[in-house]
């Protein structure tokens, strides 16, 4: 039996299998407020000082001064060798904001440029699929145009989230993006920047991904 099969036949049994329908709301415990009195604006407080505690640099901003924020960024930890995607609603800002600096386009094979990805790029901006405001954690839903290399392998990462894409809760942006029907193969969660405590207890950031997070947060207009 291939692999593709037997997660078939696994999917199958679990949506199959009786259960008790329950709502997101129901199953989430919300230990900053009820769910019923929980606003968007609570929402971007909260996931603002979850990712501040895990050290992520959160940049508040609008879409009309997204470009210049980037910049901003860019200038500020002196990042020189950029690479995005190559699609995405932000794409045009990226492009703009990085004209002035090496861009590398993720338009080919990763084989083709893995040299470049690994021993010369800065940073890697891209978008997300939304962000969690209960633990802190940004959501990606990488492809084609933008793979999760562009997060996970260069040592700073620039992500852009919308105000208005943030959930209370996890079970929110599953059910809000209803995976329950189509799931995606390769979700990624990032709470902060790569940490490990594993070589003689001491805290150290960088061991299996980026060391710095910066996170843009679009106001909604």
């Amino acid at each position: 039996m291939n692999t593709r099969l037997a997660k078939d036949n696994i999917l199958g049994r679990l949506k199959q299998a009786k259960r008790t329908p329950k709502t997101a709301e129901e199953m989430a415990f919300f230990p900053w407020g009820s769910h019923s009195e929980i606003t968007q604006d609570d929402k971007a407080k909260r996931f603002v000082e979850m990712m501040t505690a895990n050290h992520a640099d959160v940049r508040i901003t609008t879409r009309a001064k997204l470009t210049t924020e980037i910049t901003s960024v860019i200038n500020h930890y002196q990042f020189e060798q950029i690479a995005i995607g190559t699609a995405g609603e932000y794409i045009n800002n990226f492009e703009a904001a990085t004209s002035d600096f090496q861009v590398t386009a993720f338009n080919e094979e990763i084989e083709n440029w893995k040299s470049e990805l690994f021993n010369h790029i800065d940073v890697g901006i891209t978008h997300t699929l939304g962000g969690i405001a209960d633990t802190g954690a940004l959501v990606l839903w990488p492809s084609e145009h933008e793979p999760r290399t562009l997060s996970l392998v260069p040592p700073s990462h620039i992500a852009v989230v919308k105000k208005s894409a943030l959930y209370g809760h996890f079970l929110q942006v599953m059910q809000d993006n209803k995976w329950n029907h189509y799931m995606p193969t390769n979700a990624l969660l990032i709470s902060g920047p790569s940490k490990t405590a594993d070589i003689q207890q001491t805290l150290a950031y960088g061991a299996h991904g980026p060391s710095q997070l910066i996170v843009l947060l679009v106001e909604d207009e």
